[in-house]
């Protein structure tokens, strides 16, 4: 789904920062941070990323 269809077709934004936070609230509701992914090895990208954060600090602490 385009985001112009899914969120902003026929809507008409008093401003531009009333547009800014309904495409922030489409983009979280769709995109869903805490859901699981297999492609992330079954965890949510915000696991994954807090993952991804915590190894590289360790890595980069050992050497």
């Amino acid at each position: 789904m385009l985001i112009k269809t899914g969120c902003v077709r026929s809507l008409v934004y008093a401003t531009r920062a009333g547009a800014n936070l309904a495409l922030f609230r489409y983009l979280d509701g769709f995109h869903n941070p805490h859901r699981i992914q297999k492609r992330l090895g079954y965890l949510s990208p915000t696991e994954f990323e807090e993952k991804r954060y915590a190894d590289q600090a360790t890595t980069e602490a050992v050497t």
